[in-house]
């Protein structure tokens, strides 16, 4: 734990890929560069994307590269490094298909990614959005698209439909030491959920009580409904147990450092009812991301991949400003709330 935060801070790996590429012994050489030097400015961890294959792919030889990739990193002496992994469904590996069969092969490469996170992180977390498939956007038959009451409408049987897969997902994440926790992102990116609530609303009705949400500050800016329903979703995932990773990331996705994060709003609600890891989250304009997010600014150049830029920030630099943002902010805030105790 940093003692600076008195909790784990991580970083994520979005400013430099979405995918590890953990059978690429050179690229795991530059992944270890990288969590060297994160680690060196006071990074307890790190979040990684584990990147879906094609349905033929072998999951339990997807887990077998992954531990191979952990090993590397441990012989590199980065054996401390604790790490979070972002999963997100697919069209293929979809939850909430209408179809037995699909939904099946949903749940197994959900199971593949929680034994994925246990062998890279042990007592971890994978958060991400992997209820309704990512980016996945519905038509009618007639190919025109689906919006506003009839996509919610739409919604509801497949949300139905993945009861089961998620009653199932989450007593097995149970078994090997993994929470869960859906991830809400803004609806340019994604249909639904697209809010807290809408996230939590799911989990309510499922039998097992694991479950659990992120909420990432940009996504609170760019999708939510006010600071009101804020502060009663923060309050009803703490009251349920179900606040298990928290993100900040500026609305535009990238420097937090003098970004639009509502600092006082995040941390007022969240600080006092929730003790997990925050996520600095910062997506640099790499591949997919860069066409995927209509990314229009400069990329953070990363030592040890791309030339140096003059008089552009490198991907560290961006870092470690993050890094000292939070710190000074959680400093204030604590403050503020001694100051308001009257102590």
């Amino acid at each position: 734990m940093n003692a600076t935060f008195e909790r784990d801070v991580f970083f994520s790996f979005f400013m430099f890929t979405a995918d590890l590429r953990p059978q690429d012994p050179r690229y795991t050489r530059t992944l270890i560069g990288h969590l060297r030097a994160l680690t060196d400015m006071g990074y307890d961890g790190f979040d990684v994307h584990i990147a879906a294959r094609p349905a033929a792919v072998d999951h339990e030889l997807e887990v077998e590269h992954y531990a191979g990739l952990k090993k590397a990193f441990d012989e590199a002496g980065l054996a401390e490094a604790k790490f979070t992994t972002n999963v997100g469904t697919t069209r293929t590996f979809d939850p909430t298909s209408p179809y037995e069969d699909q939904r099946r092969q949903a749940l197994s490469y959900l199971e593949s990614r929680v034994d994925i996170t246990r062998v890279l992180g042990g007592d971890s977390i994978m958060s991400g959005p992997f209820l309704y498939p990512y980016g996945v956007f519905p038509v009618t038959d007639a190919g025109e698209p689906i919006w506003s009451d009839a996509l919610q409408d739409w919604l509801k049987p497949r949300y139905d439909a993945a009861r089961d897969v998620f009653e199932e997902l989450l007593a097995y994440a149970e078994t090997q030491g993994v929470k869960l926790a859906i991830e809400p992102v803004k609806s340019w990116e994604t249909p639904p959920p697209n809010m807290v609530s809408e996230a939590l609303d799911f989990l309510e009705g499922l039998d097992h009580p694991r479950g659990g949400v992120t909420i990432d500050t940009a996504q609170v800016v760019l999708e939510s409904q006010g600071p009101a329903v804020f502060k009663d979703n923060v309050a009803r995932a703490a009251r349920q147990d179900r606040l298990h990773y928290v993100h900040i990331s500026a609305p535009d996705r990238g420097a937090v450092r003098d970004s639009w994060i509502p600092w006082d709003l995040i941390l007022n609600e969240v600080e006092p009812v929730y003790r997990g890891p925050y996520l600095i989250e910062v997506f640099n304009a790499v591949p997919p991301f860069d066409s995927s997010m209509r990314m229009s600014r400069r990329r953070f150049w990363r030592p040890g991949e791309d030339d140096p830029v003059s008089d552009v920030d490198s991907a560290y630099d961006v870092a470690r400003a993050a890094l000292a943002e939070l710190g000074e902010q959680l400093a204030r805030s604590a403050r503020a709330r001694q100051e308001g105790h009257g102590c």
